[in-house]
């Protein structure tokens, strides 16, 4: 018996002499900069969220933060391999889309599965997306274009940004759900989408308000659903698709803030806290705003359960869809 509680107080003085110094490390934390891995090129939409968050972020929590672009690969998928296989102690940190880290798993082999390499923070931004036609399609609501596609099977062209990105699926899941047939027209970009869309080589188009809003309002592209759960400011009078008898195609365009796997649960929650409360201040704000991105608040668990959802879901719309990546 002696020998036996000898070996209990063994076993629990190992334990403390582990968890101890992680609490202490976390405590502390953070000591020297972090290097923030956001896998798009400078300058770009992505890129502009990064670097309003990380000086955001650098001020609260006492250190820099060092924006490191990492373009490349599908879907942004060099640079979440490079925060995969980085050391769990909260120094280096990814910001991506939902498209890497949610359908890219089903269309590309990768070498880490994002719902076991990451340790989830929380969301950054969310974008909702924007459904438009060309003048020349006589629909004025989702239910006149759906019964227009019915009657012209495959006439359509729905030009997307690229195949396997969130408006191509989002297509895909409007056919499904519809049983329509359009024509899938991929570009390298939204960029060279929109001039076809202006010029009626493709006549319908889903992607962000940044892209597509100042030609719904000059009257050039016609909205007639988006993709939020609430209908947006600038388009009051355009509903949601749950509102047109769509609900599945309830979506945003939402950016993530992750760690590597295994990183110690007070620094996640540290960083989750900073995140928030960045979030919430006027100056964040009002940048997303002029962006035309909303900020969502959401716990580590709440971020992990639905980036699992939503993996599964884009898993089912690819697979019935036939999505092939390009």
């Amino acid at each position: 018996m002696i020998w036996r509680g000898f070996s209990v107080l063994v076993g629990i003085a190992v334990s403390l002499c582990v968890v101890l110094p992680v609490a202490a490390e976390a405590q502390n934390y953070p000591t020297r900069p972090i290097r923030l891995i956001v896998p798009y090129p400078p300058g770009g939409p992505t890129d502009v969220v990064a670097r309003i968050l990380a000086g955001s972020l650098s001020a609260r929590l006492g250190q820099t933060m060092v924006v490191d672009n990492r373009p490349g690969g599908a879907a942004g998928t060099v640079g979440s391999h490079v925060v995969a296989g980085a050391d769990p102690d909260g120094y280096t940190l990814l910001l991506n889309q939902a498209g890497s880290l949610t359908i890219a798993p089903s269309l590309y082999t990768l070498d880490y599965d994002p719902l076991k390499a990451f340790a989830p923070i929380g969301i950054v931004a969310a974008s909702p997306e924007i459904f438009t036609i060309n003048p020349s399609v006589p629909a004025k609501s989702l239910a006149e274009f759906i019964a227009y596609a019915k009657n012209n099977p495959g006439k359509i062209n729905f030009g997307t940004p690229g195949a396997g990105t969130l408006p191509h699926l989002l297509g895909a899941q409007l056919q499904l759900a519809a049983n329509i047939k359009i024509t899938d027209v991929p570009y390298r970009g939204a960029g060279p989408a929109v001039v076809d869309l202006l010029g009626g080589q493709v006549q319908m188009m889903i992607d962000s308000s940044s892209v597509l809003l100042t030609h719904i309002q000059s009257g050039k592209v016609r909205a007639l659903a988006v993709t939020s759960d609430h209908r947006l400011a600038q388009l009051p009078n355009v509903p949601t698709f749950a509102e047109a008898g769509y609900p599945q195609l309830t979506e945003s365009l939402w950016t993530g803030l992750l760690a590597p796997a295994g990183t110690p649960a007070p620094i996640i929650q540290k960083l989750n806290a900073a995140l928030n409360a960045s979030l919430k201040t006027p100056d964040v704000l009002k940048a997303y705003q002029r962006l035309d991105v909303e900020t969502k608040i959401v716990t580590p668990a709440e971020l992990a359960s639905f980036m699992a959802t939503e993996t599964h879901k884009w898993a089912d719309v690819i697979k019935q869809a036939g999505i092939k990546a390009q």
